[in-house]
């Protein structure tokens, strides 16, 4: 079954190879620069793309609106799914919800976020980004904002047992310059990024694609802006009935990924991970079960 794109990123990305070289032009100045770019007039957005009016006209009815002003009222509506703050969206979820108990209505969420996630997952682009991950060529750094650096550095954790050449990057902007020296073209970057997005994360996926690197997106079903410059992208859907969202879709695609990086490169991983062990047993790093 098609999945039906729900966002305006989503259907420029899923129509992208049907457009016309002035549309593609115009739809990659809207992803560079989204949302704000919809948001202007016809005339203005024309200009700044350097198309013409009957060119966003033509763009925006293929991506299956009516009009422009359709276009715009659905972007309006994505700026504030954005933009909800927790206290927001806390309220929103506690008028009038149902009166079983919290953990049914949590499970509830998250069942259907993972079931909507994961019929939305292209299977030769998951794939390809498992082939990326297990390319012991390639050097793999993995970033995450305010909440999710936290997967990025589980995601690096299990990686680094899998494979060597994982790098978690520091979440302060500031020692970002020394990493960006070492990131060669054709290393991974795997980003991390969902609402509300971070600025300090979108200038670091933009640096790193302009330096060849190849950009790895998991985002939520907003789709945050870095996603202009990703390879790959994966949108995970994250609503729970809580003043936070909820990342434990984004959890089942990292072991996933694992599990689907392990199996290709099981030769050399089955021996790392018996040479690991045996440097844990060595140092007694673990306490020894009775």
């Amino acid at each position: 079954m098609t999945q039906i794109p729900t966002t305006t990123l989503e259907r420029i990305h899923d129509s992208f190879a049907n457009l016309t070289p002035a549309e593609r032009q115009l739809a990659a100045h809207i992803q560079r620069n989204y949302p704000v770019a919809g948001l202007a007039s016809i005339t203005a957005l024309a200009k700044e793309a350097g198309v013409s009016g009957p060119t966003v006209v033509r763009l925006v009815q293929k991506l299956g609106f009516k009009g422009y002003p359709d276009f715009q009222s659905a972007l309006r509506g994505e700026v504030e799914q954005q933009l909800v703050s927790p206290l927001a969206k806390h309220d929103r979820w506690t008028q009038g919800v149902p009166d079983s108990h919290i953990l049914n209505r949590f499970a509830h969420a998250v069942l259907g976020n993972l079931q909507a996630t994961l019929s939305q997952i292209d299977h030769a682009e998951f794939d390809a980004t498992a082939a990326l991950l297990a390319d012991p060529g390639r050097q793999i750094y993995a970033i995450g904002g305010r909440i999710t650096h936290a997967i990025a550095d589980y995601f690096t954790s299990h990686l680094l047992v899998v494979r060597g050449g994982a790098h978690l990057i520091d979440a302060a902007a500031a020692n970002w310059p020394s990493t960006l020296l070492d990131m060669k073209p054709g290393d991974v970057l795997f980003v991390f990024d969902i609402r509300r997005y971070e600025n300090s994360v979108l200038q670091l996926v933009e640096l790193a694609a302009a330096r060849g690197l190849v950009v790895v997106l998991v985002t939520d079903q907003w789709i945050s802006p870095a996603s202009a410059f990703a390879r790959y992208r994966f949108a995970a859907h994250v609503e729970a009935p809580s003043a936070w969202d909820s990342t434990s879709a984004i959890m089942v695609l990292v072991e996933t990924l694992m599990a689907a990086v392990q199996n290709l490169t099981w030769d050399t991983t089955s021996l790392r991970m018996k040479q690991l062990e045996d440097i844990y047993a060595r140092s007694r790093f673990f306490r020894r079960s009775r």
